[in-house]
């Protein structure tokens, strides 16, 4: 690997932007070079009877906040990132789960909101918060807001960075993301190069690929992901 290999960013914009304005003030170089972009749909959004909104990404949020002036519901968000973003959007009540889909569902079946919960979300969904939502007795149901259209093709830049040995390590954000890398690129050579995930489920459709090391955060936050690419890169910790 050379000396100055860099950290590619997989993730969709404008995320992928905020991540290595992140990892520039922590002296760490990085290839932006989403494997997936952000598209809105034109959904009907039905809020008759709607008690509650879960939110499971920041990308719900702005196709919601696109989709109508309605900021008076309750909210509850998968952590704390989407919960700051929830906040930002103008809602005034928001609870953070603060770790996965399986821990919202906990939250939200605590809390018993009297009505519907609506989960806004992608076409392409982690976990069944309906589903799991609906076996604890509450009524829920869920509307595409946006889609995550794969790339077409390995971006040439992190391509020729990967063949050049230039890459020290990869961060998916996604399962989607990882899947997409997978399919587009099963047969480089990944021997020399880290992948570092937000959660297992991230790094599970890159088993195939032969990276060096497979390392998940310590917790779904952007955090711990930064957390656990500077213990890799062999920095110690991270400065706020």
């Amino acid at each position: 690997m050379s000396e100055g290999a860099r950290v590619w960013i997989t993730r969709a914009e404008p995320g992928a932007s905020a991540t290595a304005a992140r990892l520039s003030a922590l002296d760490v170089s990085t290839i932006v070079a989403p494997l997936l972009s952000v598209q809105r749909l034109q959904a009907p959004l039905d809020l008759d009877g709607v008690a509650a909104l879960a939110f499971t990404s920041r990308n719900a949020i702005e196709a919601f906040r696109a989709a109508t002036p309605v900021r008076d519901l309750p909210v509850f968000a998968v952590g704390e990132a989407t919960a700051r973003a929830a906040r930002a959007a103008g809602f005034g009540e928001v609870v953070s789960a603060d770790r996965d889909v399986a821990a919202l569902a906990k939250c939200i079946g605590a809390a018993r909101p009297s009505g519907v919960i609506l989960h806004t979300t992608g076409v392409h969904q982690a976990g069944d918060l309906v589903g799991e939502l609906g076996r604890a007795g509450l009524e829920a149901r869920s509307v595409e807001l946006y889609d995550t259209p794969a790339a077409e093709s390995l971006p040439t830049l992190a391509a020729e960075a990967l063949r050049a040995g230039g890459v020290s390590a990869v961060l998916f954000h996604s399962p989607r993301a990882g899947t997409i890398l997978r399919d587009l690129a099963p047969d480089l050579d990944y021997s020399a190069v880290r992948a570092i995930g937000l959660s297992d489920a991230c790094l599970d459709p890159l088993a195939p690929l032969g990276f060096a090391k497979r390392i998940a955060a310590a917790s779904p936050h952007e955090d711990a992901l930064i957390d656990a690419l500077l213990v890799a890169l062999g920095k110690s910790s991270r400065r706020r």
